[in-house]
């Protein structure tokens, strides 16, 4: 085999085999073998073999197009993939292009979710950090491998920089292009030569965003763009309450609408299929549906609240648990008592949901979407058509943000779309749509959840009880996902956080209660850590205060075992200027500090609280998640972040009222407005620790670093989200 550190003084071209290539181009992709993500040990994410797939193509043009086996939903990863790759190939960044993978779990399974592919948790860099690096290396060598033939010189004589091979002690050199088609034919390198850092000359820098021209001129193509020959465009009248189903339906005035085409019963509801959109909405409005509500949830969030209640007098399951914290708590010297609650949140992505589907001259379906599970996606959409998964083709569009909404176990708006598709005959492609109104107030939301903690300290300050008990749906029990993240009743993605706190509390224990109302509900931005981590910083928070403890000394002396944690406290309440903090009336810091998806976060608060309101006035960010690839995308996506929870954090909900949604647009559930955006700055911890994920963990802090800073400036304690001053008096 020949590389780059075969010994041979003049190459010998080996035969050609098996390699992937279209005419004129150098395809080669590594492949991990399915483990589970929550494996004891974790997948081995640097034991991956070469294997000639598809992660990278050169063209005669020279252009290096990377494939991206995750969906990008605005969040960058094509953009950091990319960098990966192209800094171990050698290429030049003006000469890189990406382009979507299709479906295909054996080539592009995510590792550190098993044996499917999908994007979630922040896992996109993570998992393809080792896999994209040696994909690069592999071409590289075989560029250079191709290139000493020619040349007949030695190998390790030829270096590939910004796109061009060279071979320095005879001056000679050739643009990739020229070399990728018989390179192509070469083995794959088993094990290449992957860069030390000091040779990067990508990763780790400030280099332009891939898809950025495209998002600003509106050449960038997106699944609500997508118009196929014939299309028509459906929408679905669905149940006002989630579980109830057609008794019955009247669709004579519906098809008196211009441009209404059809109207067919699926499981979900009633589609009218129309020409366009419009049409479809209006023929919507005109039909007559009878609802049986024998089956649906009627009860409002205060009535399930109530219940949640109630439940938490019990201990729940065990999630987690040391010492024995009920008989600590009778011997501290001090003993806070508290209540957390958590509304209901949409997702409220900017694209609406939406999926073409057309039936393909060779019998099979192509689809259009933002596919962001494509493994379960292939499988349900096929199981509804009745073909096998190859015979489902996926065309992955650029997604208008997701924030988990396209992420579900279900597949349930593409399921939707074939079930419609296959209703109407599959006579023409449909183009299902569902609108603002549609998804905010009859699709999935995060869980709402109510916490109760009883911690104790003694006589100087430290804790020595902690006991918690929290009720919240879980998302995953009775979906295709649970036997892969529920262990003895407990979802691990609701516990998350929490049961498993960096926090040395001697005696703790974590019980969980699993909800069971019919609310549809599904991961929002950081999943369970968007409650976990405000009840745990919140209330550390408050045993701060009554030991008289500087709140960021406090948690450094229970973070002693976890010091990339300790790392980013110090680094942000140095950079916020904790211990000069002026003291003016009305105004306060808050911090808070947590990791989530292997990334770690602290985050010092700014605020101003007075009765009329909080002002949050600037955010002061530190991260620690590894290698930084590319700098600029880590600091956009926590900015993204805390523009995407400030809402939250200040006043958004979703509300049942007799079973029925009352928020459905964004005039009731209002995102955050560029006047109340605050001040944000992002500190990055230099790192050579492989990559983790930064699209989440940006979110858990800002709420309970906001609430702790709201404190500072009055005195007032606010635990439950959305914070709310009215009415609180004293801590």
């Amino acid at each position: 085999m020949l590389n780059a550190r075969r010994p041979n003084p003049l190459p010998v071209r080996p035969s050609r085999r098996g390699l992937l290539a279209g005419a004129g181009a150098l395809v080669v992709a590594f492949r991990l073998a399915p483990k589970s993500a929550r494996a004891a040990a974790g997948p081995n994410l640097a034991d991956v073999k070469a294997q000639p797939n598809a992660f990278v193509r050169i063209g005669a043009d020279d252009t290096v197009t990377v494939i991206i086996k995750h969906l990008d939903m605005g969040q960058g990863n094509t953009t950091g993939l990319a960098t990966i790759l192209a800094d171990e190939l050698g290429a030049d960044w003006r000469q890189v292009r990406t382009e979507f993978a299709p479906a295909d779990a054996t080539l592009y399974n995510n590792s550190l979710m098993g044996p499917i592919q999908g994007t979630g948790g922040s896992t996109a860099i993570a998992n393809s950090w080792f896999q994209l690096r040696k994909a690069g290396a592999a071409a590289r060598e075989m560029l250079m491998a191709e290139a000493a033939f020619r040349w007949k010189v030695p190998v390790s004589e030829i270096t590939v920089t910004d796109g061009i091979v060279r071979h320095a002690p005879s001056g000679r050199q050739a643009r990739f292009g020229e070399l990728a088609a018989s390179a192509a034919s070469l083995p794959v390198p088993s094990e290449p030569r992957l860069k030390d850092p000091s040779e990067w000359r990508l990763i780790g820098q400030k280099i332009p965003r891939l898809d950025s021209v495209a998002k600003t001129n509106g050449t960038a193509v997106y699944s609500l763009d997508i118009r196929r020959p014939n299309q028509v465009t459906a929408v679905v009248a669905r149940a006002p309450r989630f579980g109830a189903t057609v008794k019955g339906f009247d669709a004579a005035a519906a098809r008196k609408v211009a441009g209404v085409l059809d109207v067919v019963q699926v499981p979900t509801g009633v589609a009218v299929i129309a020409r366009d959109t419009w049409a479809a909405m209006k023929g919507r409005e005109a039909l007559t549906v009878t609802w049986d509500d024998s089956t649906a949830e009627t009860r409002s969030s205060d009535a399930i609240l109530a219940e949640y209640r109630e439940r938490a007098k019990g201990p729940g399951l065990t999630a987690s648990e040391r010492g024995d914290p009920q008989a600590a708590l009778k011997n501290a010297a001090t003993v806070i008592e508290a209540e957390f609650t958590f509304p209901y949140l949409a997702h409220a992505a900017m694209e609406p949901l939406n999926a073409t589907i057309e039936k393909a001259a060779d019998g099979g379906y192509d689809v259009y979407a933002g596919f962001q599970f494509q493994t379960i996606e292939q499988a349900t959409m096929a199981a509804i058509l009745g073909v096998t998964p190859d015979r489902v083709r996926l065309h992955c569009n650029w997604a208008g943000g997701s924030f988990g909404r396209r992420a579900t176990p279900t597949a349930d708006y593409l399921a939707e779309a074939a079930a419609v598709f296959k209703a109407s005959g599959e006579k023409a492609p449909v183009h299902l749509v569902w609108t603002r109104e549609d998804d905010m107030a009859g699709g999935y939301y995060r869980p709402t959840v109510l916490h109760k903690v009883r911690a104790g300290i003694d006589a100087k300050g430290a804790v020595v009880a902690w006991d918690h008990v929290m009720v919240g749906k879980s998302i995953v029990i009775g979906s295709p996902l649970e036997a892969m993240l529920v262990k003895n009743g407990i979802d691990s993605t609701t516990v998350e956080g929490a049961s498993d706190t960096p926090y040395a509390l001697p005696a703790y224990r974590f019980g969980v209660h699993n909800g069971r109302e019919g609310v549809p509900v599904l991961w929002w931005r950081s999943v369970g850590h968007s409650h976990t981590a405000h009840v745990m910083e919140v209330m550390i928070d408050e045993l701060a205060h009554a030991a008289n403890v500087d709140p960021v000394a406090y948690r450094l002396s229970l973070l002693t075992q976890a010091p990339r944690l300790s790392g980013v406290l110090k680094l942000a309440a140095d950079r916020a200027g904790w211990s000069a903090a002026p003291r003016e009336p009305g105004r306060g810091l808050g911090v808070a500090v947590h990791e989530s998806f292997g990334s770690y976060v602290a985050m010092v608060a700014d605020v101003t609280a007075q009765d009329a309101g909080i002002r949050v006035n600037r955010i002061v960010a530190a991260v620690d998640v590894g290698v930084p690839v590319n700098p600029d995308v880590i600091r956009a996506q926590v900015e993204g972040a805390v523009g995407f929870a400030l809402s939250a954090v200040l006043r958004n909900r979703i509300t049942l009222k007799d079973g029925q949604v009352q928020e459905h647009n964004f005039d009731a559930y209002e995102p955050t407005r560029m006047s109340e955006m605050p001040k944000v700055e992002v500190h990055i911890v230099p790192s050579q620790v492989a990559p983790t994920g930064i699209g989440e963990p940006g979110v858990p802090c800002l709420g309970p670093s906001i609430a702790n800073a709201v404190f500072a400036a009055t005195g007032r304690r606010l635990r439950s989200l959305p914070l709310d001053l009215s009415g609180v008096k004293g801590a």
